[in-house]
C-alpha cells in the first residue's frame, strides 16, 4: 500500500503540506487512517478473506499510536468491512463466509419456528443496453451494457419475491444464468470471487403496490393482490453503485423485519 498518513497529521509536519482530499485534515485522526485502511481494501491490497498486517505495523506505517489503527479497525469491523479473529488476527471480510445466501433480505416467515427454507430460481440473464433510468442509478451512461438478471426466490417451494436486477456490464463481463444457478453459495459470494466486486452496504426504497398480471402469474397471487415494492441500491468501496434490484414482495405470510439504532 502506498498511502502514506497526509503530513496533516503527522506530528511536527507542515498542515499545508496536505494534499490528499480522501483523508481531509479537520477528519478526526482515526477516520483519516480508516480511509487509508479502505483505500488499500479498495486497491486489493488485501483481498477478502485475507488477513491485513497487526495494529502494531500499521501503526509504524501511518505514524500514529496503536491506539489510533485499534479505533479505525474497529469502525471497519463495524460497517462489515473486516472481521476481529480472537487470537488469529483481523481478516478482510467476505461474503464466502456468511451464513446467510441473502444477505440484504430482511423477509422473515410469520411463523419464525418454521427454519429458512428459502430458495432460488434464476428466470433470465441477458446482457443489453441500460435505459436512461437505470444508467442514471447506476452512474452509467445510457445505453452503456448491463446485466439484467430476473429471479425469483421461494420459501418451501412457493413464490415470495419477483427480483429484477441489474448490474453494471462492464464489471459482470461473462456472467450467465447458467453460472447463477451452479453457484450454490451466496450469489455475493461469487460476484466477490469471480468479479472482484464486493457488495459494502445497501439503500433501499420500500412502498405498497398491487400485483399487475404479470406479476400474479410469477408470485402465484390474484391480480390486484397486495405487494410490497423494494427498490434496492448496493454500493461497494467509496458508494460505488454496483447493483440495482427492484423485487416485489408478497407479504400474506412474511414480514419484512429490519433493525434500527
Amino acid at each position: 500500500m502506498s498511502a502514506t498518513l497526509p503530513a496533516a497529521v503527522v506530528p511536527g509536519a507542515d498542515a499545508s503540506a496536505s494534499k490528499d482530499p480522501a483523508a481531509p485534515a479537520f477528519s478526526p485522526l482515526y477516520q483519516q487512517i480508516k480511509a487509508l485502511i479502505t483505500r488499500g481494501l479498495q486497491s486489493g491490497e488485501w483481498r477478502p478473506g485475507e488477513a491485513i498486517p497487526s495494529e502494531a505495523e500499521l501503526a509504524l506505517r501511518f505514524k500514529v499510536s496503536q491506539g489510533t489503527v485499534r479505533k479505525a479497525i474497529d469502525a471497519l469491523a463495524d460497517e462489515n468491512l473486516l472481521v476481529r479473529r480472537q487470537g488469529k488476527g483481523t481478516f478482510v471480510a467476505t461474503h464466502a463466509e456468511e451464513k446467510t445466501q441473502f444477505r440484504f433480505l430482511r423477509l422473515t416467515p410469520d411463523d419464525e419456528g418454521s427454519g429458512r427454507g428459502m430458495s432460488r430460481r434464476f428466470i433470465d440473464c441477458r446482457r443489453q443496453r441500460a435505459s436512461t433510468d437505470i444508467a442514471r442509478v447506476l452512474d452509467l451512461k445510457a445505453g452503456d451494457a448491463v446485466v439484467q438478471i430476473r429471479r425469483l426466490l421461494l420459501f418451501r417451494d412457493r413464490p415470495v419475491v419477483l427480483d429484477d436486477i441489474w448490474l453494471p456490464g462492464h464489471l459482470f463481463k461473462g456472467l450467465t444464468a447458467e453460472r447463477l444457478s451452479e453457484n450454490r453459495g451466496p450469489m455475493y459470494g461469487l460476484f466477490e470471487t469471480e468479479f472482484g466486486v464486493r457488495m459494502i452496504r445497501a439503500e433501499e426504497k420500500l412502498r405498497a403496490v398491487a400485483a399487475d398480471e404479470a406479476t400474479a402469474r410469477w408470485l402465484d397471487v390474484p391480480v390486484g393482490a397486495p405487494l410490497l415494492s423494494v427498490e434496492r441500491l448496493s454500493m461497494t468501496y467509496g458508494d460505488k453503485p454496483v447493483e440495482l434490484r427492484r423485487g416485489l414482495y408478497d407479504t400474506s405470510a412474511h414480514y419484512y423485519r429490519n433493525e434500527l439504532s
